[in-house]
């Protein structure tokens, strides 16, 4: 989006978050009957203390240097990437237009209107569009997804892959992202899936998102304050662990003896409770009164268990997010710990698989 267009070749998907750099490449096997996509490069970096903040870039320079050191521990030699603003720093909308206009003709008209559709000087934005498909309002329209942001949060991000020797190809939006690689999940199940209103919470560091989808689309999004980094702060003051330690003991389930019950149960249970008043903000403000499914993204995802408590504490079926379960892998990728942080890659696979678009 945002000008930056995709073509049929590998990307490697770049998920800047606020604690990590997230790197993936795939590669696409057309026709084949065994898996369609392989894992070729893989890599977690962590990111300096505040060098993003609130999923803003604030230091461009360290970030490229993380996604240079990530590059480098994957192996890739791709140069070409994907990254995605965050849905709170986007401006969407859904116009009609006319089905007659060429891509062209439609940049031209939506470049003349946009300033009855963003709220920010036009020379201060970058301003993408998708045409979704025939508008149901009349069969001689088409409706048109406009996308807008401020200039500096592509600009930040398009500097930090320069600053890693990358070619920035795509500049996507976190929530599309994610609807792209749910669609390999929903896949799995067949189609029956792809009718049905799925709750994703991707539970990251500070923030959690809960992305709707139905019939495989984004209808809503709601960011809260919440995320797994009150659970590290929380190992960190208790049992006086530095952070890399802490977070570590977190991810092999060995913090010390009172942990399950005293600090990873009440963790667990507020994480339901902000899912929860998520779906109720959703409900409340559309016309759906339920979801058939919660898929649970994000780092926190891995926590044992947390899908077992959150289906029992909100009654719907929830999942685990794995978008590699039907992916081949590179005999150079580590399977085990691949698979321990699929939950938090659903970002950078969705990047990832727009190479194939």
């Amino acid at each position: 989006m945002f000008g930056l267009r995709p073509k049929s070749k590998a990307l490697l998907g770049i998920d800047i978050s606020s604690t990590a750099i997230k790197l993936i490449e795939l590669s696409h096997s057309v026709g084949s009957t065994t898996a369609l996509y392989r894992v070729e490069a893989f890599a977690i970096e962590p990111l300096p203390n505040n060098a993003v903040v609130e999923k803003k870039i604030a230091d461009a320079d360290a970030v490229g240097q993380c996604i240079q050191r990530a590059v480098m521990r994957s192996g890739t030699k791709t140069k070409r990437a994907a990254v995605a603003v965050s849905g709170s720093a986007v401006i969407t909308k859904v116009i009609s237009m006319s089905a007659a206009l060429s891509d062209a003709e439609m940049e031209t008209q939506i470049q003349l209107e946009a300033d009855q559709y963003i709220p920010y000087p036009l020379e201060e934005v970058n301003i993408d569009f998708d045409v979704l498909g025939r508008s149901q309002a009349s069969a001689d329209m088409v409706d048109v997804l406009l996308a807008a942001s401020r200039r500096e949060n592509v600009d930040d991000r398009v500097s930090a892959l320069e600053t890693a020797g990358l070619i920035a190809a795509v500049v996507d939006v976190e929530a599309y992202a994610i609807e792209n690689a749910c669609a390999l999940i929903m896949g799995e199940h067949g189609d029956e899936r792809t009718e049905q209103t799925i709750a994703i919470a991707d539970v990251g560091a500070s923030t959690t998102t809960l992305h709707v989808l139905h019939d495989g689309q984004v209808v809503y999004t709601r960011e809260q304050n919440f995320g797994g980094q009150q659970l590290t702060d929380e190992v960190q003051r208790r049992y006086g662990l530095p952070r890399d330690q802490a977070t570590q003991k977190i991810l092999d389930g060995d913090v010390a003896e009172n942990y399950d019950t005293e600090v990873l149960g009440p963790f667990k249970e507020a994480l339901a409770q902000q899912i929860g008043r998520a779906l109720q903000f959703f409900y409340s403000g559309t016309t759906f009164s339920r979801v058939d499914q919660i898929i649970l993204a994000g780092g926190a995802a891995g926590i044992r268990k947390i899908d077992e408590l959150v289906e029992e504490r909100l009654g719907l079926p929830t999942i685990v997010a794995n978008p590699f379960t039907q992916m081949s892998l590179s005999p150079r990728i580590k399977a085990q710990e691949l698979m321990r942080e699929a939950p938090g890659m659903m970002v950078a696979v969705g990047l990832a698989l727009r190479g194939f678009d």
